[in-house]
Parts: C-alpha cells; sequence; structure tokens
C-alpha cells in the first residue's frame, strides 16, 4: 500500500500543506478546528512525516546509537534498549544498536561507525573508555551515559545501587537471618565506566556493609565473595555464582540467606543451593539484583529492581534535548525498588 503523502492529509482536512506542516512540527499558529481537522486527517490516512525528508531540510538523521556492553549475556541491556528504542520511536526516531563486548577498541570501532551514520546523539549501556565518548563529543554529537559514567563530561543517569542494597539487607534482617553472605562484582574486573563516581561494585558492597552495621550484626569477611558477575563469551551463564555459593556452603557455619548482586549470579547459587540438598528459603534465602531472570526462577527470586524503563526512555529524551539544544542535566540518580517474591523467609533456627 503507497503511503499518503503531505498533500494528502491537507486535501481531507481542507487546509494548506504549510498548515499540516504547522500542526506536525507544533510550531505556528494554527486555529483549534484546523488542528482538529489535520490530526483527524492524518489518523484516518495513517500518514507518516518521511524521516528522510525530514532530515535533510533540519540537518539530522533522525538516529541514535546505542552502544550496549552485550545484550545476549545479560537481559539488562536488552530491557534497557527495548525502553529507548520505544521512546525514539515514538518521536520519530530510528536507534542503531553495537555491542561492545567488554573491548574497548570494538567500542573505538562501534564509535566510528556512529560518525559515518551521523547519528544525532549516542546512548552508552555501558562505556569502557572516555576516550571513546570523547570522539563524539569532539565530533559535536551529544552523548548520554546511562548506568555508569566514563566521564563527568557528558550527563550520566545511573542508580542509586547502595539504597537498594540497603533495602535487600534490611529485607532479610527482618526475617531474623544474622549470617547474610554477599555474592557480587569485583570492581577491579568490571571494566566498565565509574572512573568519576563510586563504582556500582563498591555501592552494592557498602550497602551491604552498612546495612549489617544498622542491625548490629559483625561483618564476617568469609561470607563475601567477590568476582565477575557472568562471561560474556560463555553466553552469561551462572557459573560465577554456583562457584560462590559452593564455598559459601563448605564454611564450618554456613550462611542463611544469599545477598547475589546480579540476577545471573542469584540463578547460579540456586543451582548449588538445590545441588546440595537445600530448600529455598525454608534452608537458605537469597536476594538478587536487577530484576531480569527474577521472575522466571524456581522459585521466583526476590530482587532489587533496577529501574531499566526509565534509563531508557529517560536517556532517549536527554539525548533528545541535547540535539534539539534544550540543556540536560549532567547527572540523574534514579531510584531502585525492593520486589518481594518468594525467595526470602524466615531464618531457620540453628541445630543444637
Amino acid at each position: 500500500m503507497k503511503p499518503s503523502t503531505l498533500l494528502e492529509v491537507a486535501q481531507r482536512a481542507g487546509v494548506s500543506t504549510a498548515t499540516v506542516a504547522r500542526v506536525l512540527k507544533a510550531k505556528g499558529y494554527v486555529s483549534e478546528v484546523a488542528r482538529s481537522r489535520v490530526e483527524a486527517a492524518i489518523k484516518a490516512t495513517g500518514y507518516r512525516p518521511n524521516a528522510v525528508a525530514r532530515g535533510l531540510r533540519q540537518q539530522r538523521s533522525f538516529t541514535v546509537g546505542h552502544m550496549l556492553t552485550a545484550i545476549t549475556a545479560n537481559p539488562f541491556f536488552v530491557n534497557v534498549a527495548h525502553w529507548a528504542e520505544e521512546e525514539a520511536l515514538a518521536e520519530g526516531y530510528k536507534t542503531f544498536l553495537f555491542n561492545h563486548n567488554g573491548s574497548a577498541e570494538r567500542e573505538r570501532l562501534g564509535v566510528e561507525r556512529f560518525i559515518e551514520r551521523r547519528v544525532d546523539a549516542v546512548l552508552f549501556t555501558n562505556a569502557i573508555d572516555r576516550h571513546n565518548v570523547q570522539l563524539l563529543t569532539e565530533a559535536a554529537i551529544p552523548v548520554i551515559q546511562l548506568e555508569r559514567a566514563a566521564t563527568i563530561e557528558a550527563p550520566s543517569i545511573r542508580v542509586d545501587n547502595l539504597s537498594g542494597a540497603l533495602e535487600a539487607i534490611a529485607h532479610l534482617v527482618q526475617f531474623g537471618h544474622r549470617r547474610i553472605a554477599f555474592i557480587g562484582g569485583h570492581p577491579e574486573l568490571i571494566n566498565r565506566g565509574d572512573r568519576h563516581f563510586t563504582s556500582v561494585e563498591d555501592e552494592r558492597l557498602a550497602g551491604y556493609r552498612e546495612g549489617l552495621r544498622q542491625a548490629g550484626i559483625p561483618i564476617d569477611e568469609s561470607l563475601i565473595r567477590l568476582g565477575r558477575y557472568y562471561h560474556i563469551e560463555d553466553g552469561g551463564s551462572g557459573i560465577e555464582g554456583y562457584r560462590h555459593i559452593k564455598a559459601l556452603l563448605a564454611l564450618p557455619e554456613r550462611p542463611t540467606a544469599i545477598f547475589a548482586t546480579c540476577d545471573i549470579l542469584a540463578a547460579g547459587a540456586l543451582q548449588g543451593i538445590y545441588e546440595e540438598g537445600l530448600r529455598v528459603p525454608e534452608d537458605i534465602s537469597i536476594i538478587g539484583f536487577d530484576d531480569t531472570l527474577a521472575a522466571n526462577l524456581a522459585p521466583q527470586l526476590t530482587t532489587v529492581a533496577q529501574p531499566m524503563e526509565d534509563l531508557g526512555r529517560l536517556g532517549f529524551r536527554a539525548a533528545l534535548d541535547a540535539i534539539e539544544g534544550r540543556s540536560v542535566v549532567m547527572s540523574t540518580v534514579l531510584p531502585t525498588r525492593l520486589v518481594v517474591r518468594r525467595s526470602a523467609g524466615i531464618a531457620p533456627h540453628p541445630k543444637s
């Protein structure tokens, strides 16, 4: 079916093409009667503005690049990309995705591709090398950093990981848990952003430590396990969480609860727990972080939900503000929320 044209919309509405254009751009005076007729004609004809022609007139490509870490390894990146794309489509933009897979060299290649495509802005979830971000700013292409920030020279929308971790620990404490283990990312192994801010990993560990302190629970360093969240090359399996839980369950006095700072880690930990013949949450409780895999695990996982929809939507809105010359807040921090499901419960009574 041949797409409708601006002239067809104008003829159906009984107005000039200039009037239709003013309605589409939301610029210039149009009477309420004429505006209503144009909007009805647009809906009836299914008219869509020609982005290419619009871009030539306004010196825009109506495209936004989105640099991602690895959508095949972690559903977090898929979700952020999805919501950014939804918001972009609503504004007549397309998004181009590029996965750097943890490589600064590949990230630079993606940046060069974005520049070649003349994208109007770039989202990073997450950036590795601040020099790659600078390449874009030097090319006068706005950049928005999501979840983590590699440089303070470009706006960022991040997450309050500290409060999320505190809420997770408080939830376990209220069930009577005192031997609470921590499974998380090692700041020196997770090479993504956070150069000028406290890292995501440090924030989550600090929340764990502070949560125990507030509850009057001494910190047992043997209950803290740090490493990678997953390996991109193996598709993001839960092997790291599995290894950590095996070590924790082998302690002379095992933990009664686990705080795993990634749902992928939690999934691997669940596998190890079941192999030991233990029940969740009757014998051991577990809380995750992200809310990606959580609802599909058995039992369904209580987890700290990252605001993935807000990261994607607000990320694109900030990019659009920058494209159109409006001011953009340099640093925004979004809240997390604890999603209570079935994997955390009352601490088991110690054996006499």
